[in-house]
């Protein structure tokens, strides 16, 4: 049941025992945008659906959505609705609040569940402990598979996920792993030490999102564990909170290579598109000065070749392409984790070898049209070869660049391209400008 409108003629007009029957079979994101279309008080529908669906609702709201939905049930209910979500996507609601309306559904909520959310929220938002559920299904190695199976009809309905049965020991620390398809295709009397998986990879508590990003991309794994200094299994995180991540830090990194701030939205406000895009014009407008100034070193020069003016924008402008070029890639590999200690030097050279043969490939071009186009042999030199200089140092720019700032704590995505703009530009008109005033006496 896709159509918007059978969504909601289906709630409207249905017993509550027929919705509770068949709301399993409405996809969460199909009620949402059906209810987004709803014009009269939202609660006529909502009020019909059962707790777990209501929860699931808010697992899959945009996150300024999701206290709105939660607010417009009594305190009661909402306590219901609350004890049925997800301690990770509990976290993420909260995390969007301020204190007063944090306060507001912690009163809803019984001590144990204040405390694991408390526990939860001390852990940075990004990091392993900040994204994990504590919802997790634990056995013991001297455990057997029917002992497990039939443990599991009672835990999985309210585990995160029952992909993976972690074992663990008496004081909790994780010593294996065991695949839910293993369970399913060995004998009833096998014990769980003899199929469980001890080479465990898993991911320490104050692990960044962006690493924990990168073991579910290696591997391939539906759930990794996260665990403490000791070893102890904290909880674990799921294939789909990584694909949230992996969303946020490519809007992130596209936003801020634009010089925007990844929080502006294209239906937002005159006022916040300004702030977040005034600051990074005025530091363009900062070094765009520095080429200013490096062209008014050789404002002679160009006074006596006029032709110099047409082609300086040529000399920046394809420096800046090919430098935003190697610097999307860079920061691309360094998001991923594909570029490390061990291949960086590989990279910065495949990376001067390109510059090199672009450079020759363009630095010839533009020469042989600066030579029709002004009539001297010497200017199609002095054009192709600034070209040349030029596409190289862009390339090893958008390499060092990004790499530097990643060494030194900065966000490659925040301030490279600031960076290797300038060098392009500065050194693109210097290359070209002080060739020309060098071989003056031959362009005349």
């Amino acid at each position: 049941m896709e159509d918007k409108n059978q969504i909601l003629e289906f709630i409207l007009e249905s017993p509550v025992e027929t919705i509770l029957e068949q709301i399993d079979e409405i996809h969460p994101v199909d009620f949402l945008e059906a209810l987004g279309e709803f014009d009269d008080d939202p609660l006529i529908i909502l009020e019909k659906l059962p707790d777990e669906y209501v929860a699931l609702l808010l697992d899959y709201a945009e996150d300024d959505e999701k206290f709105n939905l939660l607010s417009l049930f009594s305190k009661n209910r909402q306590a219901q609705i609350i004890s049925e979500m997800s301690s990770d996507e509990l976290v993420d609601l909260l995390g969007t609040l301020d204190e007063d309306e944090q306060n507001e559904i912690i009163t809803n909520m019984n001590t144990e569940e204040v405390e694991e959310v408390k526990t939860l929220l001390s852990y940075d938002p990004e990091s392993a402990g900040g994204i994990m559920a504590t919802e997790f299904i634990p056995i013991k190695e001297t455990d057997t598979v029917n002992e497990t199976i039939n443990y599991l009809r009672t835990m999985a309905p309210d585990s995160e996920t029952p992909y993976y049965i972690y074992v663990v020991d008496d004081l909790n620390v994780l010593k294996g792993v065991v695949p839910l398809r293993q369970i399913i295709v060995s004998t009833p009397d096998t014990l769980i030490k003899d199929i469980m998986i001890e080479n465990i990879i898993s991911a320490p508590v104050d692990m960044d999102q962006e690493e924990v990003s990168h073991i579910f991309e290696k591997y391939g794994f539906m759930a990794i564990p996260v665990v403490d200094h000791n070893g102890e299994i904290l909880g674990i995180i799921t294939v789909d909170d990584v694909m949230e991540i992996m969303k946020e830090e490519y809007t992130e990194d596209m936003f801020r290579l634009a010089g925007l701030d990844e929080e502006e939205k294209v239906a937002g406000t005159v006022i916040g598109a300004i702030k977040s895009r005034l600051p990074w014009l005025l530091v363009n407008l900062v070094t765009a000065t520095l080429a200013a100034k490096t062209v008014s070193l050789f404002e002679n020069t160009i006074a006596q070749i006029v032709a110099l003016a047409t082609f300086m924008p040529m000399v920046a402008g394809m420096g800046g392409n090919a430098g935003s070029q190697t610097l999307t890639l860079i920061i691309r590999g360094i998001a991923i984790g594909e570029i490390n200690y061990e291949n960086q030097a590989d990279i910065l050279k495949k990376e001067i070898a390109i510059g090199i043969i672009n450079g020759l490939c363009i630095g010839l071009v533009v020469g042989v049209l600066g030579y029709f186009w002004v009539g001297s042999l010497s200017f199609g030199f002095v054009i192709g070869t600034a070209m040349l200089l030029n596409l190289i140092v862009a390339t090893i720019s958008g390499y060092l660049v990004p790499v530097l700032l990643k060494k030194v704590g900065i966000d490659p995505a925040l301030a490279s391209a600031v960076f290797v703009t300038t060098v392009t530009d500065v050194l693109g008109f210097f290359f070209f400008l002080g060739l020309a005033t060098i071989m003056l006496q031959y362009l005349i």
